[in-house]
């Protein structure tokens, strides 16, 4: 299974820095522009999925939608799986004032958000779904619409890296990732839009293949690195 990774599209609290978890929030003014970028890095691709997945929150699935009618496929799967991290009550509240208030935020995995989950735990459901996708769908190629967390703690497991240090990693609403599976093993990854800060900030190489020569293609362009 080929699973092609994005973000959903920009919103109002991304604009002013606010928590969203499994809040909401209205489109940005330029979320457009990002969508429609990401669709045609997909069409200079050729991608044509069997299928479209998305996280069951609204941001997600509207973006899923878009999609879905732009590749003419009739139906998005909603999964609460792919859901971004449930940040209870914290929800709305402003990024630096949860920095500066809960210390342990974006620096321990493991701290449970007031009323609402951990990031090992937004981990281990989102990375079981995406196994279970893997099992199913196989020699498939599946669009997934998801969150930055998400996104992260899926790169962060198949890539088999450092959690911790990745948990501020940038991930842009141009994202798109390439993660290729041999039934619930990811054996390649790769972007296709505006790097990730994975790539930025030299954590990974691209394109990834377990036992290859890489390359690295840092936020200046790609490099040949020793094999």
């Amino acid at each position: 299974m080929r699973v092609i990774l994005i973000r959903h599209y920009k919103t109002q609290f991304n604009v002013s820095g606010q928590i969203i978890g499994w809040g909401d929030s209205p489109q940005a003014e330029n979320w457009l522009d990002d969508v429609v970028y990401v669709e045609e890095e997909l069409r200079h691709h050729a991608v044509q999925p069997e299928a479209i997945y998305s996280s069951a929150l609204g941001r997600a699935r509207q973006t899923a939608d878009y999609f879905a009618d732009k590749l003419g496929l009739d139906e998005v799967c909603s999964a609460p799986q792919l859901n971004e991290v449930n940040y209870g009550s914290l929800c709305q509240r402003s990024k630096k004032w949860v920095a500066e208030n809960y210390p342990e935020h974006k620096n321990c995995p493991d701290f449970v958000y007031p009323d609402g989950e951990s990031f090992r735990q937004m981990q281990a459901r989102s990375v079981g779904y995406v196994q279970s996708l893997a099992e199913r769908l196989k020699g498939q190629t599946v669009l997934c619409v998801a969150h930055a967390g998400i996104i992260r703690g899926l790169v962060s497991h198949f890539l088999d890296l450092d959690y911790t240090a990745q948990l501020k990693r940038q991930v842009s609403h141009r994202y798109i990732g390439v993660l290729q599976f041999d039934g619930i093993e990811c054996t390649a990854y790769d972007e296709w839009g505006v790097p990730s800060g994975f790539v930025c900030d030299g954590e990974i190489q691209l394109p990834y293949s377990p036992g290859h020569g890489q390359y690295r293609h840092g936020c200046g362009g790609p490099r040949r690195i020793g094999v």
